[in-house]
């Protein structure tokens, strides 16, 4: 017992020493030797490895008292932190060497007696003597550190770390004290200054200003907290910044006069990838920006719709269809311009993309705009395609106007009746114009089938093969003219179309000039030996004739519709007609002979002499020749325009509306086959569902056609619940 009590004493005298600085190698070895030899005693009379457990403890926290403590209170602010580091270091230094003279405790007594292991011990006396008497001088010496950065002073970083890293390491695994002691109230007065700073800026400088500023501050409390804060929680630092400087202020950055608003109407790209970047950190922060972004979008529109409303005061006299051309082409820059800020400006965020496509479909859908922008497309994609528009592009780039035509149209709702629109306007193409661009005719459609469907785009095909299919026929006449070696007189080309793919037309049976009359008869012989079971109903309102017209010595060709050319022809006879005479000779009614008469004697081209002098048409007028109509002409060659029916507009909208009754009646029918009970709610949204790739139904218009189905014993309420239908077979 004598050796072993010498032995102690030798311990504890080497641990005095190691107070003073570092030991020599011989020391550290009889130091291990000696708490080896004390836990491997055979005695079992005294516990020595509990008594050398406690010696570690007593000589680490006489260490602390002796020589750490009293350094660390004598210090104040920056000084402080610096000697808290200093010491900090050579304490764990000292603690490694004593955790090395003590090892043996740490293998067998620290696992065999679930005590703190020789480390936990060093750190959990840091933790009781120091640190928790001086972590609020540090933390407020620490956060007054990062102020005086934040006011843009040189100050050590390094520094901020090491003392970060106690706070850290003092946890012992948990971040505690790290969050309580540090960085809680760090954020707490990161919170308060930023505050103090954005109620200024908010106040001094422009949106864009502003916005700047934010984000030079960002990047700059990014570098601070990755400096200085723990890896794990930098983003609770910025965070808390662009809460204060963002989050708090939104609605004042967004309304200011320099605002959002501001930006979009002066094309602000920068300034507006700043904020979506800013905002984009924030929480919701985005939410309000595409609000302001739909809203100032569904402005822009409205303001080209009553643009267009406008011009339709003018359009009545000019017939070119000027007006629907240009909102069109407005519309179309409109969406680019705005696309091209969602795809750049907004990183095609969805929010945004979902903002562009609600706007374009408020304002292309609500009050004037509910039919102008469907019937508006189809006259822009008309006056594209027909032969001889006043667009002079290439191919590729009306294949890109026509694909920006059909990226509107997603918008639209009534695309039925942009459907019935082109249909008609496509009719004449193919009827009028006769060499339509067959490439460009069949890219647009393709367009509209991928977007639409194949329903869609049916009818639209199927005009396309009567077309081709009626020149073979044309050609099939031809020959068999030339074979039978018959002579008609004139050139006679017959377009045979079927009824169900073509729109409808209101053509007026009118007496034709006896050589006319002839050709039709000889192609109604030849078509019916080569058909059977299909009957002939012509359509002169489609038709066209060139006929030539003697006037004093000139010969001009007149390019006429069917009418235009029986009327004139009627002065081959007579040297003066009257209205009266006029209707009866042709067998027009008066809306028709009208529409005939002013295209002839009050529109631009003047065949015929009116009287008297006017410009409207009256029963009691009469009408000659216009012998001194081609005196001043250059041309040798004129087309003369027929007007379109003034209810045109009209019939195609009644058509529509009939033709959706039928559709709505259609998807309830085949919906309640399917699913033979349903309520009122439910056979309503999946009708709409089912309806609304072609039009967007009205639920008021559903709700009639139910009823109508019921009283044609198609459905019938449920007796059970009168809000519920059954279906009949």
């Amino acid at each position: 017992m004598t050796t072993t009590s010498i032995d102690l004493s030798e311990l504890k005298n080497l641990l005095e020493a190691l107070k003073d600085g570092p030991i020599s190698g011989n020391q550290h070895m009889d130091a291990y030797a000696t708490v080896y030899n004390l836990c491997n005693l055979k005695c079992t009379e005294h516990n020595y490895s509990d008594e050398l457990y406690n010696l570690y403890k007593t000589s680490i926290n006489d260490y602390i008292l002796s020589m750490v403590l009293p350094a660390v209170r004598q210090k104040h602010g920056e000084v402080m932190l610096r000697e808290l580091d200093n010491r900090w270091k050579k304490y764990k230094a000292v603690v490694e060497r004593l955790s090395h003279f003590f090892a043996y405790l740490d293998r067998f007594y620290v696992t065999n007696n679930s005590v703190p292991t020789l480390g936990d011990v060093g750190l959990q006396s840091f933790l009781d003597l120091v640190y928790c008497e001086i972590k609020i001088n540090a933390r407020d010496a620490m956060i007054a550190l990062i102020e005086r950065e934040r006011e843009g002073e040189q100050i050590d970083r390094s520094l901020l770390k090491n003392v970060v890293d106690i706070f850290v390491e003092v946890g012992m695994g948990e971040m505690d004290c790290y969050l309580n002691d540090f960085e809680a109230p760090m954020l707490e007065d990161s919170g308060a200054y930023y505050s103090q700073k954005a109620a200024s800026w908010i106040i001094e400088d422009s949106c864009p200003e502003y916005l700047l500023k934010v984000e030079e501050t960002l990047q700059l409390e990014k570098h601070r907290a990755f400096h200085f804060l723990h890896s794990s929680r930098e983003k609770h630092l910025l965070d808390k910044v662009q809460n204060e400087l963002l989050a708090r202020y939104e609605k004042q950055i967004l309304e200011k006069d320099s605002g959002l608003w501001a930006l979009l109407r002066d094309n602000k790209k920068d300034d507006l990838s700043r904020m979506f970047n800013l905002f984009n950190k924030v929480d919701k922060g985005l939410d309000p920006i595409a609000n302001t972004f739909k809203q100032f979008v569904i402005v822009k529109g409205t303001e080209l719709i009553k643009q267009a409303e406008d011009a339709k005061k003018e359009e009545k006299r000019d017939s070119s269809g000027a007006p629907k051309q240009e909102f069109v082409r407005r519309v179309i820059e409109m969406h680019d311009k705005y696309e091209h800020y969602v795809l750049e400006c907004f990183q095609n965020h969805k929010l945004f993309q979902k903002a562009l496509q609600e706007a374009f479909e408020t304002f292309c859908n609500k009050g004037p705009a509910k039919y102008l922008t469907a019937e508006s497309l189809s006259a822009f994609s008309d006056n594209l395609l027909k032969k001889g528009s006043t667009e002079k592009l290439s191919d590729d780039e009306i294949d890109l106007a026509l694909e920006n035509v059909v990226k509107i149209l997603e918008h639209v709702e009534n695309k039925d009746v942009f459907a019935e629109f082109y249909r008609k306007k496509f009719a004449r193409r193919l009827l009028v114009d006769k060499c339509p661009n067959d490439c460009n005719e069949r890219s647009m459609l393709a367009k509209l089938k991928e977007q639409n469907g194949a329903q869609f785009t049916s009818k639209m095909e199927g005009m396309i093969t009567d077309f081709f299919l009626s020149k073979e026929n044309q050609n099939k006449f031809v020959a068999h003219l030339n074979r039978e070696d018959i002579h008609v007189g004139l050139d006679l080309n017959v377009t045979v179309l079927t009824t169900w793919c073509w729109p409808t037309y209101k053509s007026p049976n009118i007496n034709l000039p006896i050589d006319l009359e002839k050709c039709i008869g000889i192609f109604k012989q030849f078509y019916s030996k080569e058909t059977a079971n299909r009957i002939l109903t012509w359509m002169y309102s489609l038709g066209t004739c060139t006929v030539e017209g003697r006037f004093n010595d000139r010969i001009i060709e007149l390019v006429l519709s069917t009418s235009q050319a029986a009327l004139l022809m009627l002065f081959n006879e007579f040297e003066k007609l009257s209205f009266g005479e006029i209707k009866s000779q042709l067998n027009l009614e008066d809306d028709d002979a009208n529409r005939v008469l002013h295209s002839l004697a009050c529109a631009n081209y003047k065949v015929l002499i009116k009287y008297p002098n006017t410009q409207k048409i009256e029963p009691t007028d009469y009408f000659e020749f216009n012998s001194r109509f081609a005196d001043n002409l250059k041309s040798r060659r004129i087309k003369i325009p027929f007007p379109q029916n003034s209810d045109e507009k009209k019939k195609v909208i009644d058509d529509v509306e009939q033709t959706r009754k039928h559709l709505i009646d259609c998807k309830i029918v085949k919906i309640m086959k399917k699913h033979k009970l349903l309520s009122y709610q439910e056979l309503q949204s999946k009708c709409v569902e089912e309806l609304k790739k072609e039009f967007k139904p009205d639920f008021r218009a559903i709700k009639r056609r139910i009823e109508d189905l019921i009283s044609k014993d198609y459905l019938e309420r449920d007796k059970d619940d009168q809000n519920k239908f059954k279906y009949l077979a």
